[in-house]
């Protein structure tokens, strides 16, 4: 699978669970003393555990879904969809960064969008 069509499965699963759900809670009331961006690749499904105690702790992830897309499309696809659920359920904002990485953030960060034309969908690239 090309970096290309790697870069749109991810994007169209973002822009399909954003449309379809909406923030119900806010894990994090306040701001941590100490927060992190970090760079995470997603290597098994397993690690999907691991980025949303990142996030849930008020850590920012930068995490590189090639890893796993060389072994599985079908368990990235997975992988992105549980983490978009896990992200709106949170309040916290994901986008695409790049064709091969999506960005995470806890609720009290948001990711600024380029506008783009007309029927694209914003990404944070």
């Amino acid at each position: 699978m090309t970096n290309v069509s790697l870069g749109s499965t991810i994007e169209r699963i973002i822009s399909k669970i954003k449309r379809a759900k909406k923030p119900t809670s806010d894990v994090l009331s306040t701001i941590p003393d100490k927060v992190y961006l970090k760079a995470i690749p997603l290597k098994v499904l397993d690690d999907v555990d691991v980025i949303k105690r990142e996030v849930k702790s008020g850590n920012i992830l930068i995490v590189k879904v090639s890893p796993l897309a060389k072994k599985s499309i079908d368990d990235v696809k997975r992988a992105v969809s549980e983490l978009c659920e896990f992200t709106e359920l949170i309040g916290g904002d994901i986008a695409r960064l790049g064709e091969e990485r999506v960005v995470i953030t806890p609720a009290f960060v948001k990711i600024w969008r380029e506008r783009t034309s007309e029927g694209e969908t914003p990404t944070a690239a």
